[in-house]
């Protein structure tokens, strides 16, 4: 089984057999097939508002075209230490906004608390000519250490961040599994609580390249347009983008197999305590952390078991992250002994 990360995993049928179905005809190319036309509508209605779909093949390019709508080249991303966007997005945020600098700051389970970012902006105010000037704030749900934010969480964060003047990006590449553990409508955690600008991910969670760029205010879209072609990202047969969307809503794909891989964490949570490992941060979406011993990993190991050290944890704690095909009756066996 193979827990380093829910990329590994296959493209699940449906969007598969969506992909398949656009190469029984040809469509106009750059996003002006009737597919591409529906994102919109598709996404306003998941969400309850209108609302503008740019559709990028990563979520790199979704994090940072998305964040280059919010920020100036002389601005900056307020955004916890451990986010994505700061650890493993190299120097993107500066090249993508031309520039513009993160401002990182703490938190329990790399989340950032609104009490503590209120506090953060107000002694960054005033600073004058020779300072980055905080413009937009930053959140990643689920964050990095497998935390979910509460509906509250956002709706704070969303008011400390228009109290100030600024604009509220979220890096959903887990967005469908912090739904799913939240049992929320995904519009009280995103633009009902504040939120500008979304990346909803779906390549992790059973897509093949896809992820997309939501923006809550509709003005931003020539700006996310222009820097998605700018950049290389505008694909001449967008409509194999747009169908793995369209095939990612229907029925709730999309949370369905959150749900799947949430509940697999929760198990392998289960499975590995019994055999003597303990949980470094209780799972809410689909990414475990677990401290176990040298000879416990090592076991593991041997069965053909992959996951990953995470020293930012600390040390002796590993990282094991689910996905929507996890096998729930081999997770469970594990209790078993190795």
């Amino acid at each position: 089984m193979n827990f380093s990360s829910d990329n590994v995993s296959p493209v699940c049928p449906e969007i598969l057999a969506a992909i398949v179905a656009q190469s029984s005809s040809s469509a106009l190319p750059y996003g002006q097939d009737e597919d591409s036309a529906r994102l919109d509508a598709a996404f306003s209605t998941l969400f309850e508002t209108d609302c503008v779909v740019i559709p990028v093949a990563t979520g790199t390019a979704a994090n940072l075209i998305g964040l280059s709508g919010l920020v100036s080249p002389y601005g900056g991303v307020v955004c916890h230490h451990e986010a994505h966007i700061n650890q493993t997005e190299s120097t993107g945020v500066a090249f993508f906004g031309g520039g513009a600098k993160l401002l990182t700051m703490d938190g329990p389970s790399a989340k950032i608390e609104a009490p503590a970012l209120d506090a953060f902006l107000t002694a960054q105010s005033n600073r004058g000519i020779h300072a980055v000037d905080p413009e937009c704030v930053a959140i990643t749900q689920a964050t990095e250490f497998g935390a979910v934010y509460s509906v509250a969480e956002i709706q704070d964060i969303g008011r400390v961040a228009k109290e100030h003047g600024m604009r509220l990006f979220m890096d959903g590449a887990r967005f469908a599994n912090a739904v799913a553990a939240l049992g929320c409508h995904p519009a009280d955690i995103t633009w009902k609580a504040g939120v500008d600008v979304l990346s909803f991910g779906a390549t992790k969670n059973g897509a093949l390249a896809v992820d997309a760029i939501i923006l809550f205010d509709k003005t931003l879209r020539k700006k996310a347009e222009k820097a998605r072609k700018r950049s290389g990202h505008l694909f001449s047969k967008h409509r194999y983008l747009a169908a793995q969307l369209l095939a990612y809503l229907e029925g709730d794909l999309w949370l369905k197999n959150a749900k799947h891989a949430n509940m697999a964490a929760k198990l392998l949570a289960q499975s590995l305590g019994s055999l003597g490992a303990r949980v470094a941060h209780q799972p809410q979406g689909n990414e475990l952390f677990m401290w176990m011993e040298d000879d416990l990993a090592a076991a593991l190991q041997a069965a053909g078991i992959i996951f990953r050290p995470w020293p930012a944890v600390g040390k002796g704690a590993y990282r094991f992250v689910t996905a929507w095909n996890s096998p729930l009756e081999d997770i469970t066996a594990l209790a078993n002994g190795l």
